[in-house]
């Protein structure tokens, strides 16, 4: 199965400058008999109307080579960006707003469930089934924080149409059968005379919260973000992914999968039109709704606080007189503000990153511990930005001399700055990084603003590098920039976290007593005609489950 990367946390899980970092399929070439491309700069105008879709915004971004065409649907509200730009590699994507209420994992059970087949093509896993029918360069699915995303790339336009359409009716008319749900999500089962949970997200999520690192990198998040809807995991916490219902799930569905909270992208060659025309049709049942009102993502200022938890012992660490994990965590700007977020993020790696960095010659050179912590760096996934410094592989004894340290670094750079030459360095790296022409730039570049896309941010805005650069360049040169921002948000923040895990040997142990614990209350909560219903739907499943061949022949093909 192509297994989505789950977001456990801002850093906890492998985490990319969007969403996490995932796995693509092998890169393949386009056939001959591939359908004619277009990159010449659309033709299009502002206000016009095509196939149901009025444009809003052209632009051109001329370093990167590329004209920006922002849509909307008229009918549905359904919100459209179309990078037009010479690369064989086209992108297609459709995205909405997921963000939770609660840590039951609901959007990531959704994403599961959803791609267990749809009313035009209902077999399991269409994804994993169109590997061998399909040329793609990448085929995924992910959830992040506030919204669940359905990207694929190839290279050859009729595959493209084709993975369009079982990607779209993937995400507006799943089967989201219970039995699906039950395997994907969660559900009880007795093996051998003993009832345990089981399903997919509830045994990826206990491995994610297995690990020590991610399990500090979310749990400091969740203190950090109290009161918002970012002190839920939308991956799902295994202690409340049993509380979710498959109604939940159906209802969730409804409300969220529809055009009016859609995001869909699209880049590279392939022409504008015939993807307006195919996409046209599939919105044409949906009517505009108002999307359900979203949960706090705004943090009220909490002054300095510190909280200490226990959590489990790494077994490929150190000794576990070494295993304490420090970090302080800083509020820091609004996302919208993209200038701000772009000079946070050159901020913060001339701060953290090389051995030529402050916080690297304060904390690592020194040897207090054996690395960053896990969530040290600039996050830029939340409504509000956070930056985190901290070590892991460290004595207890030493997290006073920690937080003096990473204290005395940022006084040191409010004082000093940073050296010009560094400065210069990271900026020209930046360019360079937008401008080397890569197989996955359309991939990145989607990576690169979904987040504030999807927080009401022109998401043109992120294309415009150079001003960006230039505007930066301008601000150190004239004045203190980086000596403002480490005042601003570090010295004087107004809301900071100290966070403290120490490895605790019997940590697993309670976790897996607290575990038998809530399958014994969901067992002694079910009549025995319950439990014997229970039994009926898990036979049920594993009959399914080792089912012969589906019928293929309903998914599109690729013919050479």
């Amino acid at each position: 199965m192509l297994a989505a990367a789950r977001r456990l946390g801002a850093r906890s899980l492998t985490q990319s400058p969007a969403p996490p970092t995932h796995t693509g399929l092998p890169a393949t070439c386009a056939h001959a008999r591939s359908l004619a491309t277009s990159s010449s700069p659309s033709a299009l105008a502002p206000h016009q109307e095509m196939h149901g879709f009025v444009v809003e915004d052209i632009r051109t971004v001329g370093e990167l080579k590329l004209q920006a065409i922002r849509l909307r649907h008229q009918k549905t509200g359904a919100s459209w960006l179309h990078i037009s730009r010479d690369d064989r590699n086209n992108v297609f994507s459709i995205g909405f707003n997921t963000s939770v209420e609660d840590s039951t994992g609901l959007p990531h059970i959704l994403e599961h469930t959803t791609l267990c087949g749809s009313k035009k093509y209902p077999v399991r896993d269409p994804f994993f089934k169109m590997l061998n029918r399909s040329m793609a360069t990448f085929m995924n699915a992910w959830t992040a924080h506030d919204y669940t995303q359905y990207p694929f790339a190839t290279q050859n336009a009729e595959d493209y149409a084709n993975l369009q359409n079982v990607y779209l009716d993937s995400v507006f008319n799943p089967l989201l059968r219970e039995v699906d749900f039950r395997q994907e999500g969660w559900r009880l089962e007795c093996t051998e005379g003993t009832w345990g949970f089981k399903g997919v997200v509830y045994n990826e999520m206990k491995g994610a919260f297995s690990d020590p690192a991610a399990l500090y990198a979310t749990r400091a998040e969740q203190h950090l973000f109290a009161g918002s809807t970012y002190q839920y995991v939308s991956g799902g916490d295994p202690k409340h992914i049993p509380d979710l219902t498959h109604e939940q799930l159906v209802d969730f569905h409804r409300t969220r999968y529809h055009p009016s909270n859609a995001r869909i992208y699209s880049y590279g060659s392939l022409p504008l039109e015939p993807q307006l025309e195919r996409v046209a049709r599939v919105l044409a049942p949906y009517t505009h709704i108002a999307p359900p009102a979203l949960p706090p993502m705004d943090v009220e200022p909490q002054g300095e606080r510190s909280v200490t938890e226990l959590g489990p012992v790494d077994s490929a660490g150190s000794a576990p007189d070494k295993q304490t994990r420090f970090s302080v965590s800083y509020l820091a700007n609004d996302l919208r503000n993209v200038y701000d977020t772009f000079a946070l993020r050159v901020y913060s790696s001339l701060l953290l990153d090389g051995t030529a960095a402050p916080m690297h010659k304060a904390l690592i050179d020194s040897h207090i511990g054996s690395d960053y912590s896990a969530n040290t760096g600039y996050s830029p996934y939340t409504r509000r930005t956070s930056l985190a410094v901290g070590l892991q592989g460290m004595a207890e004894n030493d997290v006073p001399l920690v937080e003096k340290r990473i204290r005395e670094t940022f006084l040191h750079v409010h004082d000093h700055g940073f050296e010009p030459r560094r400065v210069e360095a990271a900026l020209a790296a930046v360019e360079l990084a937008y401008k080397h022409r890569t197989a996955d730039f359309g991939l990145a570049l989607m990576k690169s603003l979904t987040t504030g896309w999807f927080h009401g941010v022109d998401p043109v805005d992120y294309l415009r590098v150079s001003d960006h650069v230039a505007r930066l360049r301008a601000d150190t040169a004239q004045g203190s920039l980086f000596q403002e921002l480490t005042a601003r948000y570090f010295l004087d923040s107004r809301h900071t976290l100290r966070y403290t895990m120490l490895p605790d040997p019997e940590y697993s142990r309670r976790l897996d007593a607290q575990e038998r614990e809530a399958v014994e209350r969901k067992v002694a909560a079910l009549t025995p005609e319950q439990l014997k219903e229970v039994d009926e739907k898990n036979a049920r499943l594993a009959a399914e489950q080792t089912q012969g061949a589906e019928d293929l022949s309903v998914l599109p093909t690729l013919t050479l």
